[in-house]
């Protein structure tokens, strides 16, 4: 089975998982005690439709929106880069007032969840991933003690999270095929990594890089895909998924030029058996590591 978590806390205890037919006790409103209290302790993973609504909102590109509201981290021993929300040196969001979210209507995924992890659980041999949530309790949160049930589905729907589902969808996919390949995919190059961060976060240096004269020698694609590419966040934002399931697990997601798609082959599955061995000597020799003193 694979997983993927998205829960703002690390503990030793394994939380009961839900489903959205489960009931919750949960509200939150601005005459609450604890009001802005979250906002206050933000901890916040931004995906790549957070940060087109963001942008749009502010009406400026993805590299200033980066520049000036986000601080890059990696998300796992593979040094697959993600990015977080700034905060104050308290820890604070930017974007929180005394009335609250400045932002509220394009606020990020993990705001509209909580207070619930996402979990995102896909079996051995089966294409769909399940979702689970995990209901996170927090010493500030007074929420919990709001006279208010409320099934997980219509909180959900309460916080128009449908749009934003669907629309991380491809790309939790992609992380959860990273996730699962295990030694198998291997680490990424480091051109990869900075292929990734630039169609799943920079999108707007990703366009000029799609509609380079250079990309479009070695794809085939027809003028009308640039064209919507050119004008549509959203599909240069899917276009880019799908190029990198391409990049980095060689898959044929993309036509290219029949020489180019031959040399690329030819490079890729050399670059692919390399890293296979790399990695599984990596990980032979941390298997080995860890009994090495018991024999």
């Amino acid at each position: 089975m694979s997983e993927s978590f998205d829960i703002p806390f690390t503990s030793d205890v394994v939380p009961s998982m839900l489903s959205a037919d489960s009931t919750i006790k949960f509200r939150c409103h601005k005459g609450i005690s604890c009001f802005n209290a979250c906002c206050k302790q933000a901890d916040i993973t931004l995906t790549p439709y957070d940060i087109i609504r963001l942008k749009k909102r502010f009406d400026i590109s993805s590299g200033e929106f980066l520049k000036k509201h986000t601080v890059p981290f990696e998300m796992d021993a593979d040094k697959v880069p993600g990015v977080k929300m700034k905060t104050t040196d308290e820890g604070a969001c930017l974007f929180m007032t005394e009335e609250g979210c400045s932002v509220y209507e394009d606020r990020p995924t993990s705001c509209r969840y909580y207070p619930l992890g996402h979990l995102a659980l896909r079996h051995k041999d089966t294409a769909e991933d399940e979702a689970h949530y995990v209901l996170i309790e927090e010493p500030h949160c007074k929420g919990h003690l709001e006279d208010r049930e409320i099934q997980i589905r219509d909180y959900l729907a309460e916080q128009d999270v449908a749009m934003f589902k669907e629309m991380n969808r491809e790309w939790l996919q992609l992380i959860l095929k990273k996730k699962s390949g295990g030694p198998s995919v291997g680490k990424p190059p480091e051109s990869s990594l900075q292929l990734y961060f630039m169609a799943c976060f920079d999108m707007d240096r990703f366009r000029r890089f799609v509609m380079s004269d250079a990309f479009k020698k070695s794809y085939d694609l027809p003028d009308t895909t640039y064209e919507v590419l050119q004008q549509d966040d959203i599909a240069l934002m899917k276009f880019g998924f799908q190029l990198m399931r391409q990049v980095l697990f060689a898959e044929n997601t993309m036509p290219q030029h029949e020489q180019a798609w031959e040399k690329r082959s030819q490079e890729r599955e050399e670059v692919w058996n390399a890293r296979r061995e790399v990695e599984m000597a990596r990980y032979k020799k941390s298997e080995d590591d860890k009994y090495k003193n018991d024999v």
